[in-house]
């Protein structure tokens, strides 16, 4: 999986992008919430729910499915988001389902259930460039973390930085 630290900045460059002066800091913290939320599912390993079940670990809470779900929610408590349906609901499912999306850039687990509840099948890009984050705080703060965190600054921090700057300037210079 990728880090909690990396999720966010998916929905962070999309508001930069829409434009950060049509996405209200309160919806824009629910889009970066939701970015983290289809990893809950970890607490399930320790109530025995294996990691490859479809209610297991990047099963059920990483699939379209459950983005378009969250999206639904926010579209329907836009008025506590302060934000058309529309945009709560295109800036929710885009933070949810983006987490999917990291995770089938890294480079081990057991795949995403993206098109859950159609099918539990488990997939990965061809291409693996981010090293999949230890689960667990004390994993984590090993060098294997240092290194999992270098490989998301360069595969996902870098590019992101340069959306949100391209996004700036556009809405700054409406030419």
């Amino acid at each position: 999986m990728a880090t909690i630290f990396t999720h966010p900045i998916v929905p962070v460059a999309a508001a930069y992008l829409i434009g950060r002066d049509k996405i209200p800091t309160r919806l824009l913290v629910a889009a970066g919430m939701v970015s983290i939320i289809p990893d809950f599912d970890v607490i399930g390993l320790q109530y025995g729910i294996s990691y490859g079940d479809q209610f297991g670990h990047r099963g059920f809470t990483h699939s379209i499915f459950f983005a378009l779900m969250m999206a639904i929610i926010a579209s329907l408590s836009n008025s506590y988001l302060q934000a058309s349906k529309n945009i709560c609901f295109w800036m929710v499912f885009i933070g949810c389902c983006s987490h999917g999306v990291l995770d089938a850039f890294t480079d081990g687990g057991r795949g995403i259930a993206f098109f859950w509840p159609i099918t539990a099948e488990r997939y990965f890009f061809p291409w693996q460039p981010i090293e999949v984050s230890p689960i667990g705080l004390s994993r984590f703060l090993t060098p294997r973390g240092l290194d999992v965190l270098i490989s998301e600054f360069w595969i996902v921090w870098i590019p992101a930085g340069i959306l949100m700057i391209l996004g700036k300037r556009m809405s700054s210079n409406p030419n």
